[in-house]
């Protein structure tokens, strides 16, 4: 009897190691970064591998409908963190529209103020939803889990009528792959950037202001050294990207890829290997 009550026994522990779930931790988890094609603008949704959803600026006015439906295809269902890099009609434009479609539940921001439209409606929005506006700025981090995200600029105040060197600039590391996403900085922000050694070396640029030639600077690059370098254009009559850039690029042995040219970017993450798909839908 206790050697039919043994069997049952490892028949049962048998049975149990069998069915029970892999733990989620010892799944592999993907990081998703989404450069929404919005012409000359930027957009940037990044699925965290912690599962949190978070959108980096929302193209021009009269936009957000376009990111909201690319959001809904997406399956998310709400908005951990929302960052406006700086208040260029071109990068809040349509945060506004996407705070009233989702729950979000925190905003950053740089401490800077504009008075442009776009601007307005976008902090409407936020007071309409109860929020209040976090600082962006060096050295803050993120709430993420697997991920160690921070914003490396601003360093410092720069005046109210430079809003591109306000540009918060994140930065995230996921296991060996890192990223950083540049707003529209330019030189006085990057060279700030680099003397206060903020962590900048990344696998994958989210490229400064377009690709404008005041942005992207050799010095920069040569710290960041990315392998893949996302420049996110439209029609534009500034002549974005601008050839010296796109050979500052080739100089530091980048890949580059255009919104304009592939659609919306998508480069997935395992932590360790990078992948790089688009798609003009």
């Amino acid at each position: 009897m206790k050697r039919i009550l043994g069997i049952f026994a490892s028949i049962v522990l048998v049975t149990t190691l069998i069915v029970s779930p892999i733990s989620a931790d010892a799944t592999t988890r993907t990081m998703k970064v989404h450069f929404i094609n919005v012409g000359q603008g930027d957009a940037t949704y990044i699925k965290m591998p912690g599962g949190e959803d978070v959108l980096v600026d929302g193209g021009r006015q009269g936009q957000g409908d376009e990111i909201i439906a690319y959001l809904k295809k997406q399956k998310v269902d709400d908005i951990e963190i929302m960052i406006a890099t700086h208040p260029d009609a071109d990068h809040v434009g349509g945060l506004d529209e996407v705070l009233k479609a989702y729950k979000v539940e925190s905003v950053y921001a740089p401490k800077v103020s504009h008075t442009t439209q776009a601007y307005k409606n976008f902090l409407q929005a936020v007071k309409n939803e109860k929020l209040t506006i976090k600082t962006a700025k060096a050295d803050v981090k993120l709430p993420l889990k697997y991920v160690t995200a921070k914003f490396v600029g601003p360093v410092k105040n720069y005046s109210n009528s430079d809003l591109n060197n306000w540009s918060a600039v994140l930065h995230v590391t996921y296991n060996k792959n890192k990223f950083l996403f540049a707003g529209d900085a330019e030189k006085a922000s990057e060279t700030d950037m680099i003397k206060a050694k903020q962590t900048l070396k990344a696998d994958v640029l989210k490229v400064g202001h377009h690709g404008a030639k005041t942005s992207s600077n050799t010095n920069f690059l040569n710290v960041v050294k990315p392998k893949y370098a996302v420049i996110s254009v439209g029609k534009n009559s500034y002549g974005h990207p601008t050839k010296d850039v796109l050979n500052r690029f080739k100089s530091v042995k980048s890949t580059v890829y255009r919104t304009d040219q592939k659609g919306n970017i998508v480069i997935s993450s395992t932590g360790t290997k990078l992948t790089v798909s688009a798609s003009k839908r």
